[in-house]
């Protein structure tokens, strides 16, 4: 579709992004089946210990002093190379400044580095609608949710998403989501990409994070469910006509779906 044709939100996201992204960790692709995201490996697109790599985040990194605080503290937990890299989340707080968003979802909060990442973005009276199934993990943010002023914008929802998703459609509340970012179980990937496109509204963006699984998804194995449901989804994502789409090759991989 020519760009033009595109709603006003979608064609200023398509053109940012046509900049090239080559940064990030790849994910590793073991985890509980009850823990929300991906470990992260020591694999990357550009090394995470190349000069270049440093000279990204020495150029581009903006991260405010308590959202670093927080990445600091979860890199300290056992599980903490599940969280969002750093400028993956910078991104997201981007487009969802770029799309003047309100309503966000969030599936997979984890410790809540991501949902503190995109709080601070929202205007004062926004709120990140964010999902998990252990809230253990999210207690380890939520006081620097509260010190950095942000606490009453997030939603925390301790209960599988697809039950959040579907109460937030049946309260009538579709087309009224401005962005979603899906980091949860990836079996589930295209169900939740499903809910959140009734969510979302047009001109809206739905972020897919792991998209690459390690690498796996260049040959994925018939008994890998995980692979094998994210390859799966890139594959539909590709040819829907309910959305523009960019895959980007920063972290495990990100695909932006556009709604149109």
């Amino acid at each position: 579709m020519p760009l033009l044709s595109l709603p006003k939100e979608v064609a200023v996201g398509t053109a940012m992004l046509g900049i090239a992204f080559a940064t990030g960790v790849l994910a590793g692709k073991r985890y509980p089946s009850l823990i929300f995201g991906t470990p992260k490996s020591s694999k990357s697109v550009i090394g995470k210990n190349s000069p270049l790599w440093q000279y990204i985040l020495d150029h581009s990194l903006r991260e405010h002093p308590i959202l670093k605080k927080l990445r600091l503290l979860t890199m300290e937990h056992p599980w903490g190379r599940m969280m969002v890299s750093s400028d993956e989340a910078q991104l997201m707080a981007n487009l969802v400044k770029l799309i003047k968003a309100k309503k966000v979802i969030e599936i997979g909060v984890f410790t809540g580095y991501n949902a503190l990442n995109m709080a601070l973005v929202l205007p004062d009276n926004g709120r990140v609608i964010a999902c998990d199934i252990n809230e253990d993990y999210a207690k380890i943010g939520k006081p620097l949710w509260k010190e950095a002023g942000v606490e009453h914008k997030i939603d925390l929802r301790i209960k599988p998403a697809i039950q959040t998703l579907d109460e937030l459609l049946a309260n009538g509340e579709a087309e009224t989501f401005d962005f979603a970012f899906i980091d949860a179980d990836k079996e589930s990937y295209n169900e939740y990409y499903e809910k959140c496109l009734r969510l979302i509204r047009k001109g809206g963006i739905i972020a897919i994070d792991n998209v690459f699984f390690g690498g796996n998804v260049v040959k994925p194995r018939k008994n890998d469910l995980a692979v094998q449901s994210i390859h799966r989804l890139n594959e539909k994502l590709l040819r829907d006509s309910r959305i523009g789409i960019s895959m980007l090759p920063m972290a495990d991989g990100v695909t932006l779906a556009f709604k149109l």
